[in-house]
């Protein structure tokens, strides 16, 4: 007689959901307002140009001048937070040193992130959100604003702050220049979560557009 073995159900794989922010969360995250969010929307716009489907990370000093910002392609549109977490960390490693070793931050990281329209929260943004936060944990950095680039303005995701201007595809805010940067700016391969295929770079390898440090 053979006495027949059940196998266990497979595990499940864990559930993505707990990799992202709802907005009352970023609200209670205690993000530090922007003095200035159209001046630092408008510096990172001329500097980058980004389009849809673009973000653009910025570490802020302590007077919130831009000392160093990468632009890099977003190709899913449904990305875990950990996936986003990577990225933004390989990005924030290629512009500038950890500060590991200080007891507080000094320098602040933010996300400025482009689309066609709405500029609501959307699940794509509160993935988004854990992975600044978590990154500028591992990095060493205050987590900053989270800001969206529509077609018909910016805004500043937890607050009631936006404009019209800078837009994406828009011309350069008038009478602004980038705090930082120049002709010895790099370039480098475009890079984002959901290029994790065979042959591909996975969504932690730096993937940079565009970068700018401070000299």
């Amino acid at each position: 007689m053979t006495v027949g073995f059940v196998s266990p159900p497979p595990a499940e794989t864990p559930s993505h959901a707990g990799r992202l922010l709802e907005p009352a969360q970023w609200a209670a995250a205690g993000i530090p307002l922007l003095r200035s969010p159209r001046e630092l929307v408008a510096g990172l716009h001329t500097r980058h140009r980004p389009g849809p489907a673009t973000s653009v990370v910025a570490v802020l000093g302590p007077d919130e001048r831009i000392i160093a910002s990468a632009s890099f392609s977003r190709t899913n549109s449904t990305p875990d937070g950990w996936e986003c977490r990577n990225v933004l960390l390989s990005q924030l490693r290629r512009i500038v040193p950890h500060d590991l070793r200080r007891r507080r931050p000094s320098r602040t990281a933010v996300l400025l992130c482009c689309r066609e329209d709405g500029s609501g929260w959307r699940d794509e943004d509160g993935a988004w959100m854990w992975g600044l936060r978590d990154a500028c944990i591992l990095h060493g950095l205050r987590c900053g604003a989270y800001i969206t680039l529509t077609r018909t303005g910016w805004q500043v995701l937890g607050e009631d702050r936006g404009g019209r201007r800078p837009y994406v595809g828009g011309p350069a805010a008038w009478g602004t220049r980038p705090e930082s940067g120049g002709p010895g700016d790099e370039a480098a391969e475009e890079g984002g979560p959901g290029r994790n295929s065979p042959g591909k770079k996975d969504p932690g390898h730096p993937g940079a557009r565009r970068s700018t440090t401070a000299r």
